[in-house]
C-alpha cells in the first residue's frame, strides 16, 4: 500500500453540550472530500483520541468511514497503552474497512520500554493485525521516541509498512530513511519540515495544519512531486509561519475546526467545542489578529503559486452562503 501525500488527523467536533458532534464529523469530510488530500487519519493525536470514550471512538471510526470517498485512503488511530486493547481496536478499525492502522507507542510505564519491549509490543500487534500498521513516534506527547534501531528492527515486519515521525527533526527523519529499506514509508507529522523531509526520501505527511488548510498543504507536495522545487520552497517557508502560529500554541488543547476558504473563517479555526474536563481550550484573543494576518497571507503565496503550474487547482470549498457558518464543523460561539 502507497501512503504518498498529505493527509490531515482530523480534528474531533463537539456540540455546545461537549457531546461528540458526529453529524459535524460527517460534514467536515464532506467538505475535505472536494481537496486533493491524499486521506485521513482519523483518531489521531489531534482527533483528541486520548479523551474520549469507547463508545464515542466507535461512532467517530463509524461516521469517518462512512462519509469518506471512496478515493481516500483511511488510517485508524488505534494505540492503546496495552497490546491486547490495540490488537482489538486494530482488529476493529480492518472490520469498519480502514486501509492502515497508526499505532502509537505505549508510554505509562516509561521505565519498563525498553528497546525490545516496544519490539515485541508493535510485533505481536503486527502479527494479528488484518491490516498494514504504521509506527507512531510522537515524544512531544508520549515521552517515548522510536530510535532508528528500533524502526529498522520493526521495518523487517511485512505488516508494518512505516512510521509516522513526529519529532520535527528533518535529521532523525534522515537517519530513520537511511537504515530501513526502500519500501518502508515515512511520512512526516510536523508542517515545519515537510520540504526538507520529502528532499531526502519521505513519501509524505500527516499535518494538523493539513485540518486548517488542506489545500495550501496538498499544494507543497504536488510542487514537489512536480519538481517545482524554487516554489515549493518558499512555499514552505510560508507554511512555517503558519504552523507556528496555528498549530503550535495549541498543539495539547485541539478541537480545530476549519473552513479552508477564507481568512475570514479563521476565528473559527480554535472552536474549543469541548468539555473543560476534556482540557479543550479556545484560542486566546489576542493571538486571533495574528492567526487571521498569517492565513490570509499564506493562502495568497499558496495561490499564487499554484496559479503558475495549474491553474483552479487550489478549490475553494463551501461556497459562502448565508446558511453556512464560516467552518467545517461544531457549534459556533457567541
Amino acid at each position: 500500500m502507497v501512503l504518498s501525500g498529505v493527509f490531515p488527523p482530523l480534528t474531533t467536533p463537539f456540540a455546545s453540550d461537549g457531546s461528540v458532534s458526529l453529524a459535524d464529523l460527517k460534514h467536515n469530510i464532506q467538505q475535505y472530500n472536494r481537496t486533493d488530500l491524499a486521506g485521513y487519519v482519523v483518531l489521531g493525536s489531534t482527533g483528541e483520541s486520548v479523551l474520549l470514550t469507547k463508545a464515542e471512538m466507535e461512532g467517530i471510526f463509524g461516521t469517518a468511514k462512512e462519509a469518506a470517498a471512496r478515493e481516500k485512503k483511511l488510517i485508524a488511530g488505534t494505540g492503546a497503552e496495552s497490546t491486547a486493547e490495540t490488537i482489538a481496536l486494530t482488529k476493529r478499525a480492518a472490520e469498519l474497512g480502514y486501509d492502515a492502522a497508526l499505532v502509537k507507542t505505549p508510554h505509562y510505564y516509561k521505565p519498563a520500554y525498553k528497546p525490545d519491549v516496544l519490539i515485541a509490543h508493535y510485533r505481536r500487534v503486527a502479527d494479528a493485525s488484518p491490516i498494514p500498521l504504521l509506527l507512531y513516534s510522537v515524544p512531544q506527547f508520549t515521552g517515548i521516541a522510536l530510535e532508528p534501531p528500533e524502526i529498522a528492527a520493526l521495518a523487517e515486519h511485512p505488516n508494518i509498512i512505516g512510521i509516522k515521525d513526529s519529532s520535527g527533526s528533518v535529521q532523525r527523519v534522515a537517519e530513520t530513511i537511511a537504515t530501513v529499506p526502500d519500501a518502508f514509508q515515512v511520512l512526516v507529522g510536523s508542517a515545519s519540515t515537510v520540504y526538507p523531509c520529502l528532499t531526502i526520501g519521505a513519501r509524505g505527511a500527516i499535518l494538523a495544519l493539513a485540518c486548517a488548510l488542506p489545500e495550501k498543504c496538498a499544494t507543497l507536495f504536488e510542487l514537489f512531486r512536480q519538481g517545482h522545487h524554487e516554489k515549493a520552497r518558499e512555499l514552505q517557508s510560508a507554511l512555517v509561519r503558519a504552523s507556528k502560529l496555528i498549530v503550535y500554541p495549541t498543539e495539547t488543547f485541539y478541537g480545530l475546526a476549519a473552513d479552508p476558504r477564507s481568512p475570514e473563517a479563521v476565528e473559527e479555526i480554535f472552536l474549543a467545542k469541548g468539555r473543560p474536563e476534556r482540557m479543550a481550550l479556545p484560542l486566546i484573543a489576542g493571538n486571533r489578529a495574528a492567526v487571521q494576518l498569517c492565513i490570509r497571507e499564506f493562502s495568497e503565496t499558496a495561490e499564487r503559486l499554484a496559479a503558475a503550474f495549474w491553474p483552479g487547482a487550489l478549490t475553494l470549498v463551501l461556497p459562502a452562503s448565508p446558511s453556512l457558518p464560516p467552518r467545517l464543523g461544531g457549534a459556533e460561539r457567541p
